[in-house]
């Protein structure tokens, strides 16, 4: 995505990404996020609706979709047979529909919200993007704890998903367990830069705001970004964590991985 704000200097970064992950399991395949689907695609403003496109200029390319680049990597949709979903915002549940016999994991709370939106919430959510009708698998709030955030639900075995509310009313992170025992923590947009982990925060001026806008609950994403911050510090931990638009954090586990 090219951000419109990103044409005054200093103002927003010029790049963000739609950080999705597969993951490889022995009974199927695992994507965690959906990113923007074909559908999206071909669909563009008269589907995301103008101010999406216009403001955050999502490249919209066929190759970009989920879709695509899981059969670039040998595999058919239908091995595709769970998706886990931070939160269920145009630019992260587009993907679902490219995979229409895959369960659908998301937070009990955010699909509510994203089919009985408030008149503000109807802004974040488009319906369309589910109108083929998903195999939910909603988790309920409430599980175990893990590095000190609780109600966790397993997904799978190696699969987590961690309420990180506030960015929306059920925003959750996605933890994998690697075969070597590090953790990934996808945290969807409980942040958006790099920056905001740091202490003091530094973080472009349009992403800040940003953030603050589209809040459900600011002090529930403050509380999460703080103990995030803490656990990106603690080296013990051994949890990688990421969010789901900075370019900087994607082209470094990229790297990583290649």
């Amino acid at each position: 995505m090219c951000l419109a704000a990103a044409k005054v200097p200093g103002l927003a970064p010029e790049r963000l990404v739609a950080h999705v992950l597969l993951v490889e399991r022995p009974d199927g395949l695992t994507l965690v996020d959906g990113g923007l689907g074909s559908a999206d695609i071909q669909g563009g403003a008269s589907r995301l609706g103008t101010v999406f496109v216009r403001g955050f200029g999502p490249r919209l390319a066929l190759e970009e979709t989920a879709l695509h680049q899981v059969r670039v990597l040998g595999y058919e949709p239908s091995d595709v047979t769970d998706i886990v979903l931070t939160h269920l915002d145009v630019d992260h549940a587009g993907g679902i529909g490219d995979f229409p016999n895959a369960r659908v994991h998301v937070h009990t709370v955010e699909l509510a919200a994203a089919l009985h939106p408030s008149i503000r919430e109807k802004l974040r959510y488009v319906p369309t993007q589910w109108a083929h009708g998903p195999l939910w698998v909603e988790h309920a709030p409430k599980g175990d704890d893990w590095f000190g955030f609780s109600s966790v639900r397993a997904v799978g075995e190696d699969i987590l998903l961690i309420p990180l509310h506030g960015h929306s009313r059920g925003h959750s992170g996605v933890a994998v367990r690697q075969t070597n025992g590090h953790w990934l923590l996808h945290a969807g947009d409980a942040y958006f830069h790099s920056g905001d982990m740091d202490e003091p925060r530094r973080c472009p001026p349009f992403l800040r705001a940003f953030q603050s806008f589209v809040q459900m609950d600011a002090h529930a994403r403050k509380q999460n970004l703080a103990r995030l911050q803490s656990l990106r510090a603690e080296e013990s931990a051994n949890v990688t964590v990421f969010c789901a638009h900075d370019q900087g954090e994607f082209d470094v586990l990229t790297a990583a991985n290649d």
